[in-house]
């Protein structure tokens, strides 16, 4: 290729023109487009592959309305007429669908097959990254949190390790309904050595960290004083968080599974991230 020539560009991109944004920044695609790119000259018969990427949806267990959405548009008609029309306005997940159940014979249609398979398969890994990211950053909050709480204990008299020990197991019991840091071991099937905090998923720590700030700020602004009114007001805290948990009809903590590893979430972020770094180098390289 000389200096002058172009790279041709990917007949994959195609699908890449035809994606609109939403003015709450969502990515969809307009099923008259996608048909007109399928090469689906009588639209009637599109409509036949829209059925039954329905019909796949509500199989997968989705929510149809979630990921096709039925918009009526008005189209020019000679001497200034007008005619509605129907259009979908399909997700990604939507188009997978589409693609999967469209004429396998032409050639778009594996490009197609292939591109948002792909597609949805890089947005699985970005949700699932995302979540990843969510449960790390809660578990360094709450670590800091429980620095400061600490503090706050110990200046209302709860000084020795022991002394600490039941302090944090009075907001453990009021938050797990009774349940001790031992009956919450118990109850998830962890191991002795593991940490309660380090199996926690987001739902659960985030539950957590709310406790852990609300006894803070209570110890302090109303000036507790002495282990007894220290325990007392910890297990007060946990069980209003729970109480909320339950008005708002969530799982109560107890019952919400053990998560892997803190520490196996943060070695697969950072290993991504060194794959991202990766791929940067190799994209300013090319």
């Amino acid at each position: 290729m000389s200096d002058n020539e172009q790279p041709a560009p990917s007949k994959q991109t195609v699908f890449e023109t035809i994606k609109q944004i939403s003015p709450e920044g969502n990515e969809y695609w307009s099923s008259r487009d996608l048909a007109r790119v399928l090469e689906y000259s009588d639209y009637r018969n599109f409509e036949q592959v829209l059925i039954k990427a329905k019909t796949a949806c509500t199989n997968s267990n989705q929510a149809v309305s979630d990921h096709f959405g039925e918009v009526t548009e008005m189209i020019a008609l000679p001497r200034g007429a007008q005619r509605a029309i129907t259009t979908i306005l399909l997700s990604r997940y939507a188009c997978y669908l589409v693609i999967q159940n469209a004429d396998p014979t032409k050639a778009v249609v594996a490009l197609g097959q292939s591109y948002f398979a792909i597609q949805t398969r890089r947005q699985e890994l970005s949700d699932e990254l995302t979540a990843d990211e969510r449960r790390l950053m809660l578990r360094e909050e709450m670590k800091l949190h429980n620095v400061k709480l600490a503090g706050a204990a110990k200046d209302a008299g709860v000084i020795e390790p022991l002394d600490y020990a039941i302090f944090q197991n009075h907001g453990y019991a009021g938050l797990y309904g009774g349940l001790d840091q031992k009956g919450i071991h118990a109850k998830k099937g962890l191991k002795k050595s593991q940490q309660i905090l380090d199996h926690m998923g987001s739902t659960e720590l985030a539950a957590n960290l709310f406790r852990a700030t609300q006894t803070e700020d209570k110890l302090r602004r109303d000036g507790i004083k002495g282990k007894a009114a220290a325990n007392k007001t910890h297990k007060e805290v946990g069980a209003k968080v729970r109480q909320t948990i339950k008005e708002l009809g969530g799982t109560m903590p107890e019952d919400l599974p053990a998560e892997e590893s803190i520490k196996s979430v943060e070695r697969r972020i950072k290993k991504q991230q060194q794959a991202d770094q990766l791929d940067q180098t190799d994209g300013d390289n090319e």
